[in-house]
């Protein structure tokens, strides 16, 4: 099983999405949007919810390869844009080694 680190670092998408995601973590709202995705009232601490949201994630990149209907290309967005805000997030309150 990968860390979380190695799962952030080894996300590949395609560019559209990658860049779309890009452009909207500037404006996440961890309260509002994190809340929305993960459909909970009590928000998990970051590396929780980044675990998450990699596997909702994970669920919505297998259904674009599959071409599948109920694929929402603006729902992945979201979720990329949370995977970014919340990577931003741990790595802001995470102590750095010198």
């Amino acid at each position: 099983m990968l860390d979380l680190h190695t799962r952030l670092a080894t996300l590949k998408r395609p560019p559209l999405l990658a860049r779309a995601a890009r452009f909207g973590v500037d404006d996440y709202r961890r309260a509002v949007h994190l809340r929305r995705i993960l459909q909970c009232d009590a928000l998990p601490r970051h590396g929780h919810a980044i675990m998450q949201l990699l596997d909702i994630e994970a669920e919505l990149d297998a259904l674009r390869k599959d071409d599948a209907a109920s694929y929402r290309p603006g729902r992945h967005v979201d979720v990329l844009i949370a995977i970014l805000g919340e990577a931003h997030l741990l790595r802001a309150t995470t102590p750095q080694v010198v």
